[in-house]
């Protein structure tokens, strides 16, 4: 299934389709995780072949901590992806940064417990670095472009990601305030660590859908208000992932795809 795509798009809440033409091929990959979250939809965004993955499947059928993230990864470097725009829905931490922001994250904070966050669990140590989690150079070409579209926007900040499928309490959501954080979210992490494994470059996009729970008064954020207000951005944030799609580089020269230089593997990728 080699080059059947250039660049990957996972849809976060509420992002389940991407391509609007009748062209669009769903293809169904297997691979040694089980299947991705559900069919892979490839599809053309101007001159660049694109492959979507819903994160969640359509119809919202996983919940951040039973999606499986190995498969989608996989999945998607199969079919030739080399480089990921991945859209979510975040709460903000900054009483600044309110509902309709979008941020683009260069530092990640896990605070999930149960999840399955790495290939390389036998066969022998694999260490990959990740002091810097994100693709410099696709977040770069998120951020112009979002500034280029007139959406109010942050440049960095630290994603925070809980295991959930609850929402944070005050004194938790109060303690990853205090200690700089930006945004929280559900399913940031293992999907870069992974995407790091596989050698691909990996950028987040996250629309603040809400002010967390320490963040104001209030019964704190809902999943009503998540929904909805990434309901109300989707459009744009189809667009925004569309022009990012179009302004990353044919040829990588960032050092996402020598994260597994001088490592020896226990097994072929794809």
């Amino acid at each position: 299934m080699v080059n059947r795509a250039q660049i990957g798009v996972i849809g976060g809440s509420g992002f389940y389709s991407l391509f609007d033409r009748s062209d669009a091929e769903e293809v169904e990959v297997t691979t040694p995780y089980g299947p991705p979250s559900d069919v892979v939809t490839v599809g053309k965004i101007g001159s660049r072949t694109v492959a979507f993955l819903p994160r969640h499947g359509r119809g919202h059928r996983f919940p951040p901590h039973r999606i499986p993230y190995r498969a989608n990864l996989w999945a998607l470097r199969s079919l030739g992806v080399r480089q990921i725009v991945a859209p979510s829905a975040v709460g903000s931490l900054r009483a600044e940064h309110g509902p309709g922001v979008v941020v683009i994250p260069d530092q990640l904070v896990d605070r999930t417990t149960t999840r399955e966050q790495t290939y390389y669990d036998t066969g022998g140590a694999v260490h990959v670095p990740f002091a810097d989690p994100y693709c410099p150079t696709g977040r770069s070409a998120a951020v112009d472009c979002a500034k280029a579209s007139g959406w109010d926007s942050v440049d960095g900040g630290t994603l925070v990601v809980i295991e959930g499928p609850r929402f944070s309490t005050r004194a938790e959501s109060r303690w990853f305030a205090a200690n700089g954080w930006t945004i929280v979210g559900m399913t940031g992490h293992p999907e870069a660590i992974l995407a790091r494994e596989l050698a691909l470059c990996y950028t987040s996009v996250s629309l603040v859908t809400d002010h967390d729970a320490g963040v104001q008064t209030g019964q704190g954020v809902t999943q009503a208000e998540v929904f909805a207000v990434f309901a109300a951005n989707i459009a744009r944030m189809r667009s925004l992932v569309a022009d990012t799609v179009r302004a990353l580089p044919d040829d990588r020269a960032c050092p996402c795809g020598h994260a597994l230089d001088g490592i020896k593997l226990p097994f072929e990728l794809p």
